[in-house]
């Protein structure tokens, strides 16, 4: 069969579903990743025929995304930042406004260097932090996306990464692995944490979608996404925040920062719950999207701190 009759049957098969732009990336995704083709091929070779072996895996995959399977679970894989991951329905895939927060932690830890470097500069001893001395973890790890992209580009740190699902473990293990990154993994749950650590820097993409947002949700998400990684009830959707900030306040060491990724429509409800464990600095920030997405606070001990 001519590949641009296979393109004009994806066209067919899910135009009801999805718009065309996506549907053309779903399609050539599919030849690069079946075939290794890239997706100008058909300007060159607008009569390419396939052989039934090489169209196989393009139908099959199409079967799937009949039924709102994510591409990145049909494919397996999922890029975040300059990351290439493993994927599966034991995991979140990974999302552009993580890579945000995750940006927004190197840029931090950039500035302190540089502040570090010309103090340094000028002879004055400070124990000010670095990526040599920084210890991080990463609650609720998931496929490993934010953990796995910190130990990439603060190679000296000291990653930790917890997740309550031993499955989740797994699929971040071997992403830690192909990453070639060192980070000790922990199966841990954040709500009853049996962590004995002293931190620079906690990072979290906890559950936050409450039950009454399912329907703004589409299908493939809400669908074949974890659950487990994705909801909260109504009547308590600040409970993983609220676990995270009494850890933080514990474990957290004087200066060290928190930073969070959060519902949308929860941003100063947040915030609040941060103050009120006494956090300061604290710091609300819009997603590409303009939507209310991460938050930063800065642990601040005093001598009577509980």
């Amino acid at each position: 069969m001519l590949l641009k009759e296979i393109k004009n049957i994806f066209h067919d098969e899910l135009g009801k579903t999805y718009p065309k732009e996506e549907i053309d990336s779903f399609f050539y995704r599919c030849i690069e990743h079946y075939l290794k083709l890239e997706r100008f091929i058909l300007a060159i070779q607008p009569e390419l025929v396939l052989t039934k072996e090489e169209e196989q895996p393009l139908f099959e995959a199409l079967s799937q995304l009949k039924q709102e399977m994510p591409l990145q679970y049909i494919l397996g894989t999922a890029h975040f930042m300059d990351l290439e991951l493993h994927v599966n329905g034991a995991v979140l895939i990974p999302r552009p406004e993580t890579e945000e927060l995750v940006e927004w932690i190197l840029e931090d830890c950039q500035t302190k260097k540089k502040n570090l470097d010309a103090e340094r500069s000028r002879s004055v001893i400070s124990t000010t932090l670095n990526d040599h001395s920084l210890r991080i973890l990463d609650i609720g790890t998931g496929s490993g996306c934010i953990a796995i992209a910190l130990a990439k580009h603060l190679p000296h740190a000291k990653v930790y990464a917890v997740d309550v699902s031993e499955r989740a473990l797994e699929v971040a293990r071997e992403n830690a692995r192909l990453n070639q990154v060192d980070i000790t993994f922990l199966k841990n749950d954040i709500l009853a944490p049996e962590l004995e650590l002293e931190l620079d820097i906690i990072v979290s993409n906890p559950p936050y979608v409450r039950e009454l947002e399912k329907e703004e949700m589409k299908n493939n998400v809400k669908d074949h996404e974890p659950s487990l990684a994705l909801f909260v009830s109504d009547g308590d959707p600040l409970v993983f925040y609220r676990a995270i900030a009494q850890f933080g306040r514990t474990r957290l060491k004087e200066g060290g920062s928190l930073y969070l990724e959060i519902n949308q429509y929860l941003g100063e409800e947040t915030k609040a719950l941060l103050k009120a464990h006494n956090f300061s600095e604290i710091e609300l920030r819009k997603d590409i999207f303009g939507n209310d997405r991460m938050l930063k606070a800065q642990q601040k001990w005093t001598s009577n701190k509980k």
